[in-house]
């Protein structure tokens, strides 16, 4: 812990794929999902093309780690105007590195990904040390880690109907309770849990 890189995220950089277009969608784990670390995941995808997808989960916060230990373990000074925010499980790869999910419109010295008009993701230093000094983005989730896939294989689980896609919004991403996205995502596809269950049994 305490990796946090200086540079960007180069994930997504290829042409975009005609048949589906990820980009700034949400992910929902169907309740049949095998892998225990994607249980009732919500993913928001940063970026998706031929070459694989990105996507860091929204709904897992960690146990303890919250913001004001990061920046302790970082060493980076706070100010009375810092934001204590949660630190969340962003997925199983490189879980030691760190990315901000935020708002449109904040974009780090360095290099910020803009996903869409609502959307960002920053990878760098920099904007730890804004949220440390009550700058930065006015919505901001943080996470450890991240979800990857190569070429075809999110399309293959798909297929397989392991995710359910919605569009992402940022009352859905920023003001829903994190043990109330997973529902809530469904309800934006008018269906329920209950719905999926008694589908999944029947199949």
């Amino acid at each position: 812990m305490g990796k946090w890189p200086h540079h960007s995220c180069d994930a997504g950089k290829g042409p975009a794929v005609q048949e589906m277009d990820l980009n700034g969608k949400v992910l929902i784990a169907m309740p049949e999902m095998g892998d225990p670390r994607f249980s009732n995941s919500v993913i928001f995808m940063c970026a998706y093309s031929p070459e694989g997808a990105m996507g860091l989960i929204i709904n897992k916060p960690t146990d303890e780690l919250r913001l004001n230990n990061l920046l302790e373990q970082l060493e980076i000074t706070t100010t009375k105007e810092a934001r204590d925010l949660p630190v969340h499980f962003g997925g199983p790869v490189e879980h030691g590195r760190g990315f901000v999910l935020h708002s449109y419109g904040y974009h780090s010295s360095l290099s910020t990904l803009d996903v869409n008009d609502d959307f960002a993701m920053t990878a760098t230093l920099d904007i730890l040390e804004d949220l440390a000094n009550g700058r930065g983005p006015e919505h901001a989730i943080i996470t450890l880690g991240y979800a990857g896939w190569g070429p075809g294989q999110l399309e293959s689980e798909i297929a397989q109907n392991a995710w359910l896609i919605c569009d992402a919004d940022t009352d859905l991403v920023f003001d829903t309770g994190d043990d109330d996205k997973w529902d809530a995502a469904l309800k934006k596809l008018g269906v329920t849990a209950l719905t999926l269950s008694a589908d999944a049994g029947r199949a």
